[in-house]
């Protein structure tokens, strides 16, 4: 038996240390040669540590539109995520917790959603923007954002809202609560750690996407953080190192998100995982 521990102790740190790698050998190769002049990115092994570090890739984020581009993606991302999870949470609470005639389809009609290919909806959704007079402007980006993330989004928190004793909801009706309240007072508290998975979720996606944002936008003070990086390619010649000191720093605050959200992600995968 305690040798049957050992070894589940040892296979666990051996999958942990192999994700670990997964995960923190990308982040190491682009944070350490943002800090490589072009002359040594190129000159020396791409996974060494540079021989003269310099700041100047950073620098240069500084004089640059970089404020502009992350203040853009910021807000689209807020407000994208904001809208996303508040839709998909009251959607989610008539689909979990009411019966009536026609919500089997209706959710199937909703989680029909995901089985649509992003790409094949640029065009329609470029000459919509241009005609309802959104193009280049941050609206552009978050209407496609949300209704392409809210069948998802609901499909999960659904599944969620499932888990929650159906006991509160009847103790809470029964004390005259009616469906607003139950939602904002009951249910909504309860599934915190789904819309913390949720929210990290849809933003990681969100705060990296490109292809909406490149047909959507064409003027730089409107542009996303991922399109700034297309600043630092032309045609013939493209600044390596500026472009991963830029994604360094974009990295950062989706890291800090999950290190302060850690607790509250891991618990709403957790019981998630324990539904049933």
């Amino acid at each position: 038996m305690v040798i049957v521990k050992a070894f589940k102790k040892v296979m666990m740190f051996g999958f942990t240390t192999i994700w670990l790698l997964v995960a923190g050998v990308p982040f190491y190769f682009m944070a350490q040669s943002g800090f490589k002049g072009q002359f040594e990115f190129l000159a020396i092994s791409v996974w060494a540590l540079p021989k003269h570090p310099t700041l100047a890739n950073f620098a240069s984020l500084m004089k640059g539109s970089f404020f502009i581009s992350f203040g853009n993606s910021l807000i689209v991302v807020i407000l994208s995520v904001g809208i996303i999870l508040l839709v998909s949470a009251m959607a989610s609470f008539v689909f979990a917790r009411m019966k009536f005639r026609f919500s089997s389809p209706l959710f199937s009609l909703v989680i029909a959603g995901l089985i649509v290919p992003i790409h094949i909806t640029l065009i329609p959704v470029y000459l919509l923007t241009i005609r309802i007079g959104l193009y280049n402007s941050l609206w552009a980006l978050i209407g496609p954002y949300v209704a392409f993330h809210i069948p998802i989004t609901v499909f999960l928190l659904t599944e969620f809202m499932r888990t929650i004793p159906k006991e509160l909801e009847d103790a809470a009706r029964m004390d005259g609560c009616g469906p607003f309240r139950l939602f904002f007072t009951i249910i909504l508290p309860l599934s915190k750690p789904g819309l913390a998975t949720l929210a990290i979720y849809n933003a990681v996606f969100l705060w990296n996407e490109f292809i909406f944002a490149y047909i959507l936008i064409s003027s730089p003070e409107r542009s996303t953080l991922p399109l700034a990086v297309v600043q630092y390619q032309g045609q013939y010649f493209s600044n390596i190192p500026a472009i991963l000191a830029l994604l360094t720093v974009s990295s950062l605050p989706l890291i800090l998100i999950y290190v302060v959200m850690q607790e509250r992600i891991t618990k709403g995968m957790i019981m998630g995982a324990l539904k049933g």
